[in-house]
């Protein structure tokens, strides 16, 4: 399912919580779209797989979760990262996008003694030059996740 707000429309809705807030200056602001992209396998969770603003496709955090599912795939921080790729790299096509339009990736793991397995599976959805990425450590994911990775894509 896909939504188109008007980045006029943002700005209206966003002057009830800002009210210094001002509707765009120019015409050619008004052109400009918002398109949220929602697979639908979310459940009643609030967030969307993705938000396309002009060029720039923001993928949201994505889990080594089966789209739909509910638990991680078996097999370790290996297992659970090509699931995720997986998961962005159908995200990002629904999207019009590919990974090689990925120039940005932030990554979480829960134990970052499993980096370097987690780099063997990630180095293979990309070719050089790689994206941008951040990695940290994070004590906890949802649904006992053990990466977690959301990316920014750019045509």
């Amino acid at each position: 399912m896909k939504q188109h707000l008007s980045i006029a429309a943002c700005c209206l809705a966003l002057s009830a919580c800002a009210p210094n807030a001002s509707p765009p200056s120019t015409a050619t602001d008004t052109k400009k779209s918002i398109e949220i992209v929602d697979l639908g396998d979310n459940g009643d969770y609030p967030f969307s797989d993705a938000a396309r603003v002009g060029n720039l496709l923001f993928l949201s955090g994505a889990l080594g979760i089966p789209l739909g599912g509910d638990a991680p795939v078996p097999g370790g921080i290996a297992a659970e990262t090509r699931q995720a790729m997986d998961n962005l790299k159908l995200i990002a096509a629904a999207s019009g996008y590919e990974m090689k339009n990925i120039v940005k990736c932030s990554v979480f793991l829960v134990d970052m003694a499993e980096w370097p397995a987690f780099n063997e599976v990630y180095k293979t959805y990309f070719s050089k030059p790689y994206p941008a990425r951040i990695a940290v450590g994070v004590k906890e994911l949802a649904a006992h996740a053990r990466v977690e990775i959301e990316c920014i894509a750019a045509k």
